[in-house]
């Protein structure tokens, strides 16, 4: 049966416009797949390790040389690395924080991104779909004023396609704060809308992919 490996990465609990949409997406998933099976992150409640120089270097040495620091380290990335192979598709939360990803999310793409496995030459789960969920508080979009402000699609796609080679699609549910912040009180139209095209997509998106891999 299909895997699904959901990873979550905001702050904000029943408040995260990124975990809102990935739900969303998870629950028409689990619908088109009842005896699948889903590998869940959650960054922020259980945040990672950032890569360290045992666990870094462990990538580039002989598994019989290690040190037990190494060992150790090696050990996360293999289980990590062993989660994103086993998956059929990829879903991520990945919230804008001072125009980049959140830091836990950085840090497991450290730690899964191992040279020779699922990164190099040929990547160990080249070609899976990933659908991340790339919402912002903002307005960052082509022709905005603030569109050089946007390192997270950008830098995802260089890290999720152009490292893991994973076939990525975004998700972008702008202007997340325009009902809490009354300098943005004329944009809550918008950012309803967008909203609820975020959650639209997320649902087509779990229903096509269903599709895609009963085919």
């Amino acid at each position: 049966m299909a895997t699904l490996l959901h990873i979550d990465s905001s702050l904000n609990g029943d408040n995260s416009a990124s975990r809102a949409v990935t739900a969303t997406f998870r629950k028409e998933w689990e619908a088109q797949h009842p005896g699948g099976t889903v590998i869940y992150r959650d960054l922020a409640a259980e945040p990672l390790p950032h890569l360290d120089t045992a666990a870094a270097s462990a990538g580039f040495a002989d598994p019989a040389t290690h040190t037990p620091e190494q060992a150790e380290g090696f050990a996360l990335r293999v289980k990590l690395a062993e989660e994103l192979e086993r998956a059929d598709a990829v879903l991520i939360g990945a919230p804008m924080y001072n125009f980049t990803i959140p830091s836990t999310l950085k840090a497991w793409l450290d730690q899964v991104i191992l040279m020779g496995r699922t990164s190099g030459e040929n990547p160990s789960a080249k070609g899976t779909p990933a659908i991340v969920v790339a919402s912002r508080g903002g307005g960052y979009g082509p022709g905005t004023p603030r569109e050089s402000f946007e390192f997270v699609t950008t830098y995802l796609d260089k890290a999720l396609n152009g490292a893991l080679g994973l076939d990525v699609e975004f998700i972008i549910p702008e202007l997340t704060l325009a009902r809490v912040n009354p300098a943005m009180a004329e944009l809550v139209e918008l950012a309803d809308a967008s909203a609820a095209k975020a959650h639209e997509t997320a649902t087509t998106r779990a229903k096509e992919l269903a599709a895609r891999l009963a085919a």
